[in-house]
């Protein structure tokens, strides 16, 4: 006679490593939480997407608001663009033609700032040529596409050369912004360490009817890169 005790289903799921016991410890966990939370599964919620929100920001994608008209008229004063912050993570560099939000602490100023990079470490930066047009590594970049109507590329001419991870900014409203060229003088000569750019924008988000996609210029996309120019002999 087979005496041998067949297991219950209250033994089969009391046997460690089965499944259903921890799929019922999790859900015990969670139940006891909202319990404890005042409005219970909602304020979990809540504090969830809190969290997955705070991460996005400190990690990936952060908004911020345009502060004055120096972006014109691509970027205008309360837009809010959307700042990729992994844009230059893992051995990617901030490239001529990209718009930057830059910390500009001990620079331009104790706050974060937005503008466009004209000219990337080794490049020599010069305005104007003959036509009145900016000039990176002797190539003239035409800057009608997104220049503030009825400005010129500068009205105070430059000729610099921009040391090695630093970069040469501008805004697009050449007549109403605060960039490289007002900190020639002072120090760092006006270029920012790449280090101190919080990322790229590449969202107007809101409002609504300005919604688009920031893209590089190509004129940017055409400038030879300094290494090519020096080896080349030429200084434009």
């Amino acid at each position: 006679m087979d005496t041998e005790a067949q297991p219950t289903e209250r033994d089969r799921s009391s046997r460690p490593g089965t499944p259903g016991v921890e799929g019922r410890s999790r859900f015990a966990l969670v139940s006891r939480i909202t319990e404890w939370l005042p409005g219970g599964r909602i304020t979990l919620t809540l504090f969830v997407c809190l969290a997955f929100l705070l991460l996005l920001n400190a990690f990936v994608a952060q908004p911020f608001q345009i502060p004055s008209g120096s972006m014109e008229q691509g970027l205008r004063i309360g837009d809010r663009v959307l700042v990729n912050k992994l844009a230059y993570r893992f051995g990617a560099q901030p490239r001529r033609g990209d718009v930057v939000v830059f910390d500009g602490t001990g620079y331009f100023g104790d706050a974060d700032y937005i503008k466009r990079v004209v000219g990337v470490g080794g490049d020599r930066v010069v305005c104007c040529d003959k036509e009145g047009r900016l000039k990176v590594n002797g190539r003239p970049v035409d800057e009608t596409t997104f220049l503030y109507p009825g400005d010129t590329p500068s009205s105070v001419p430059f000729d610099v050369v921009v040391p090695a991870g630093r970069l040469f900014v501008l805004g697009d409203h050449r007549s109403d912004s605060s960039d490289s060229r007002d900190h020639l003088g002072s120090p760092g000569g006006g270029m920012i360490p790449v280090g101190d750019v919080i990322g790229r924008a590449d969202w107007i988000a809101w409002p609504y009817a300005h919604w688009t996609h920031l893209t590089r210029p190509s004129a940017y996309a055409r400038v030879p890169a300094a290494g090519h120019l020096a080896g080349a002999g030429a200084h434009g």
